[in-house]
C-alpha cells in the first residue's frame, strides 16, 4: 500500500491505534498462518497443521474454526482465546526493509489502517509524550520479531522434517453429531509413530536444531479438535 511508511518517533509522535480485531481486518478465518516460533503457545489453545502454499513450500496453519470464514474466537471485535497468532496481533505494523538486500529490517506501518489515528483521540499512543517505545509498541515488536524470526526458521523446520520422513497427509473428518460431519483434507500433520521409532541420530538431528519440542507442539495441538467443536455447538448450535 502506497501509505504503509518506516514508522519514525518524531514524523509519528502524536500516532495512536485502537487496537481492535474484526473480519475487516483478516480476523474471520478458520485458518491463520502460524510459525514455529509461536508453536508453544499456539498448541495450547489451535489445533496446528502443514498445508502448502501457493509455490508448493509448505507452512503451519493454526485452525481457528471449523467452517470456511468463521473464527470460533472471535467475538465481535475481540479475540476470546489467550493468544492470539502474530500475523493478527501486530496490528496495522509490518516488518520492511531499508535496502533492497533486505538486511537492515525496520518497522512500517499502514497509515490508511483504520485502526490508526492521531493522538488525542481514540486509542492507545504508540511512542510515549516525551520520546521511547510505549508498552502498546513494545507488544507489537514482540510480535514482529515472532514473525521474522518464525519465517526464518519455516524452511529449515520443513526441510528437517521431510528429510526424516516426519511429514504424515491426513485427512480429519470432523463429526458434528451422527449426521454432520466436515472434512480437514490437503492438510498433513507429524508421524506420531515415525517420530517415536526414530533413532538416536535422528532425535540428536532435531534436538540440535531446536525443533524436538516443535514436532511435540504439533502432535499435542490436535487435542484442541474437541474442543473446535465445542466452540461450534455452543455458537451455532448442535445439529
Amino acid at each position: 500500500m502506497a501509505d504503509t511508511i518506516i514508522l519514525d518517533n518524531i514524523a509519528h509522535a502524536d500516532l495512536c491505534v485502537v487496537p481492535r480485531a474484526g473480519a475487516a481486518f483478516g480476523d474471520g478465518v478458520n485458518q491463520m498462518l502460524v510459525f514455529p516460533t509461536e508453536f508453544a503457545a499456539v498448541q495450547r489453545e489451535f489445533p496446528i497443521l502443514f498445508a502448502r502454499d501457493g509455490a508448493g513450500a509448505w507452512q503451519a496453519v493454526a485452525i481457528t474454526g471449523l467452517d470456511r470464514d468463521d473464527n470460533l474466537f472471535l467475538d465481535g471485535d475481540r479475540w476470546t482465546s489467550a493468544y492470539v497468532p502474530a500475523v493478527q496481533r501486530r496490528g496495522p505494523f509490518a516488518i520492511g526493509f531499508r535496502d533492497a538486500a533486505r538486511t537492515d529490517p525496520v518497522i512500517h506501518v499502514d497509515l490508511s489502517d483504520a485502526r490508526v489515528r492521531p493522538r488525542g483521540g481514540e486509542g492507545v499512543p504508540v511512542f510515549l509524550p516525551h520520546g521511547g517505545n510505549a508498552p502498546y509498541l513494545d507488544a507489537i515488536i514482540t510480535a514482529l520479531q515472532t514473525i521474522h524470526l518464525g519465517v526464518a526458521a519455516t524452511a529449515p523446520l520443513f526441510a528437517l522434517l521431510e528429510d526424516l520422513d516426519l511429514i504424515e497427509p491426513v485427512a480429519l473428518q470432523v463429526s458434528l453429531s451422527e449426521t454432520e460431519h466436515i472434512n480437514f483434507e490437503g492438510y498433513a500433520t507429524i508421524d506420531g509413530d515415525r517420530l517415536a521409532a526414530l533413532d538416536g541420530a535422528g532425535l540428536e538431528r532435531l534436538a540440535r536444531a531446536g525443533h524436538l519440542a516443535t514436532v511435540v507442539h504439533v502432535i499435542a495441538s490436535l487435542d484442541n479438535i474437541a474442543r473446535l467443536v465445542e466452540r461450534r455447538h455452543h455458537r451455532h448450535g448442535r445439529p
